[in-house]
């Protein structure tokens, strides 16, 4: 048995990657912004393994987020939530382009609850990727049971989102936007607390730190998503035996080239605004939106 691995009190996201594979085709995908470098995915057991040994307080409510691409492709994700300790809460992002049953007949409802204003099951809308009464179908049946689900869409500079909307406002279906980040048409979309780095003009080397953990696909752990989506600059593996887990500020010479992800001003999960991912020493906070 491996040995546990504590993670910070300062926690404030924990995403895992199972894989960077998804089968829609959107045009706006977030892992289009900069290198994206497909990896080896760890098994089933090991991720089982690998995340069970991770010692979380309970009491910050932070949920392990299994995520992708899209988690279902990997086809381990029913029974890695079967098998994850109950210590845990559970998120899951997902287009939900599998059998919903299966997923119901692995955990009931209270696997997904905590108590927070969002959904723990966020399902992603995508026009022209999904039939939306087939996708809103199996949301119902999932909210009828008692899960705590959602739908959520980016709000894309061109999409007409108005029939999703209200087909969930009529279904009593939490919808939400999300904003969209980066360039579309000439422009540059999104609010950022450091807006020079993303996609600024000069790259240089700063002292950044987060308090999000993001796990790859090979279960190689990263600080951001841009060393996350590039495969660079890992911090440990979630399979090492000496993993040590410490959020602390450590130089980056990718100033510049920040993922929009990160740099962000969004929600924190109590769903209060104003929260950013990164912490950079020396560099003035100046919240902006580029259009």
């Amino acid at each position: 048995m491996m040995k546990t691995v504590a993670v910070p009190e300062n926690l404030t996201y924990l995403g895992v990657f199972l894989t960077f594979h998804c089968g829609y085709k959107c045009s706006y995908c977030i892992t289009r912004h900069g290198v994206l470098r497909y990896q080896s995915e760890l098994p089933t057991v090991a991720w089982i393994e690998g995340l069970n040994r991770l010692e979380i307080s309970r009491d910050k409510m932070v949920p392990i987020t299994l995520q992708g691409g899209e988690p279902s492709v990997h086809g381990g994700l029913i029974e890695i939530v079967r098998n994850l300790r109950n210590a845990f809460y559970i998120d899951v992002l997902t287009n939900l382009d599998f059998d919903v049953d299966r997923l119901m007949d692995a955990a009931p409802p209270e696997r997904f609850q905590r108590d927070v204003p969002y959904a723990s099951i966020r399902v992603s809308y995508h026009p022209g990727q999904s039939d939306v009464k087939e996708l809103l179908a199996k949301v119902f049946r999932l909210q009828s049971f008692g899960y705590s689900v959602g739908v959520f869409a980016v709000d894309h500079p061109e999409s007409d989102l108005s029939r999703v909307r209200e087909l969930c406002k009529q279904l009593k279906i939490d919808f939400r936007t999300k904003e969209f980040l980066g360039w579309y048409k000439g422009r540059f979309y999104g609010t950022y607390r450091y807006p020079e780095s993303v996609d600024g003009e000069q790259r240089r080397t700063v002292n950044c730190r987060t308090t999000e953990l993001l796990i790859a696909p090979n279960g190689d752990l990263h600080r951001c998503h841009r060393d996350l989506y590039a495969g660079e600059n890992p911090i440990g593996n979630i399979l090492d035996d000496d993993l040590d887990i410490e959020f602390r500020f450590r130089e980056c010479d990718r100033y510049g080239d920040c993922n929009p992800c990160d740099q962000k001003v969004k929600n924190d999960r109590f769903q209060e605004f104003g929260t950013c991912s990164v912490e950079i020493q020396g560099e003035e906070e100046r919240e902006s939106v580029k259009v």
